[in-house]
């Protein structure tokens, strides 16, 4: 067994009927899409893409385009279109304009825009500022930007999300729809924004926890409407919420320092809570499994928490709701991999591997060490029987997906990464500081 691992009891049993998004669409001839961060699923898996294993930057890349200004959310993609956030300094060209790894973001004025791009060449369909300001509070220097979350889509509407300079909702042609502005979000030590809105039905939710006053909210998607609002007592978090359907009803599922909580998403009541995480709460739950992963590392220590839905309601601390934990090696800023039963998490923030049976927690391998990967904050992504790690200087391993450790490929393009993949049909899309990478299969 392994150290730092703890199983309090056998996993739940099957009959448990899961679904980790309300997004999970498919085209007419039956691929899915990339509507939302961590992808159909909210998992990192695309069930139908077939990716390249190979390229380089003479190899496979069908095109490249340089993308205004600074962000490090991931590429969200319908049909034809690919959405991108940006935050882009007023008067500043070229280089300077991107902010390389390790160079602070100058505050300044910004412009807050969403971009759309054609799938096909990556032009430039349409680019829209959704504010122009100044922001009020600075940015963590290695890795934050002011345009930090994804989009997300429904495919008639995109929903951009700049946290204190405001919500966004546009159609597909980039009319705006709708606004609001919830006011001034201020970080732990100024480190920055980092959420994503989740969609599911006619509701968007967002989480906003910082310093002061925390909450969670629904809007009506196609209105703006606010449903309803929960007080958190939470302070600074940077996941994103997973919805997930239990026994006919769907809830949202919350990272947090202090608490772990799930609330039923039509009300915003709380249905269950655990204890909290680590004082950095940054990568996203995922689900599978009738199971329910919560994970965070960094600095204050180490925790991941599995948890069976079947039996998740009021405190469960403690309880036999918490199928296993682990206390050591988890994930600081990557999110996890949770692909056909097995959780794939990397260690803080480097390039040190493990692999994990996601009902009883028994390890398949750990703290494997990736050559080439020395650092990472883009989340691990997979498809078709492999998985795709990305590091922070352009190099990407391509893994056999399975209980044994197995590299396919190595690869390397000249940008440097901090946004997660995504996978569309034959396609990987890669988010540089400079560049957007279109690659695909030959």
């Amino acid at each position: 067994m392994s150290k730092g691992l703890r199983i309090p009891g056998l996993a739940a049993g099957a009959g448990i009927v899961l679904l980790a998004s309300g997004l999970v669409v498919h085209s007419a001839d039956g691929d899915y899409y990339w509507p939302q961060w961590r992808g159909p699923e909210a998992n990192g898996v695309a069930r139908n893409a077939d990716p390249p294993i190979e390229w380089s930057e003479t190899r496979n890349v069908s095109w490249k385009v340089e993308i205004p200004g600074r962000g490090s959310g991931s590429p969200v993609i319908w049909d034809d279109r690919i959405y991108l956030l940006t935050a882009i300094p007023e008067g500043v060209t070229g280089e300077a304009a991107h902010a390389p790894r390790g160079g602070e973001p100058q505050r300044g004025v910004h412009q807050f825009a969403v971009l759309a791009i054609d799938r096909r060449d990556g032009s430039v369909v349409w680019q829209r500022v959704a504010r122009e300001e100044e922001p009020h509070e600075a940015a963590h220097h290695l890795n934050a930007t002011w345009a930090s979350g994804s989009a997300v889509t429904d495919g008639e509407r995109v929903f951009a999300f700049f946290e204190s300079r405001g919500l966004y909702a546009y159609d597909r042609d980039g009319r705006l729809l709708w606004q609001t502005d919830l006011g001034d979000k201020y970080m732990r030590d100024q480190f920055g924004d980092g959420t994503t809105p989740v969609l599911h039905g006619n509701y968007l939710v967002l989480l906003w926890d910082h310093q002061q006053d925390s909450f969670i909210v629904a809007f009506d998607k196609r209105t703006g409407e606010e449903l309803w609002r929960t007080e958190r007592d939470e302070i600074t978090s940077w996941a994103t919420p997973l919805i997930v359907e239990h026994e006919g009803r769907a809830q949202i599922v919350t990272s947090g320092a202090n608490r772990l909580r799930s609330y039923d998403l039509e009300t915003g009541r709380l249905i269950w809570e655990s204890e909290g995480v680590t004082e950095s709460p940054i990568p996203s739950p995922v689900a599978g499994e009738g199971m329910v992963v919560v994970t965070s590392g960094g600095r204050s220590g180490n925790r991941l928490q599995a948890i069976r839905l079947a039996g998740a309601e009021g405190d469960i601390s403690g309880t036999g709701a918490i199928a296993w934990t682990l206390d050591r090696d988890t994930p600081h800023v990557p999110s996890p991999l949770l692909y056909d039963g097995i959780l794939y998490l990397l260690k803080g923030n480097t390039g040190i591997l493990s692999a994990f049976d996601i009902r009883g927690g028994r390890p398949h391998y750990q703290l494997q060490r990736l050559d080439e990967i020395s650092e990472a904050f883009s989340s691990p992504v997979g498809a078709v029987g492999r998985v795709y790690v990305t590091s922070r200087d352009g190099t990407t391993l391509v893994l056999r997906h399975g209980p044994t450790f197995e590299v396919l490929a190595r690869n390397t393009l000249d940008d440097g990464f901090d946004a997660s993949p995504a996978l569309v049909d034959r396609e990987i899309y890669l988010r540089g500081n400079r560049y957007l990478y279109r690659i695909e299969a030959e």
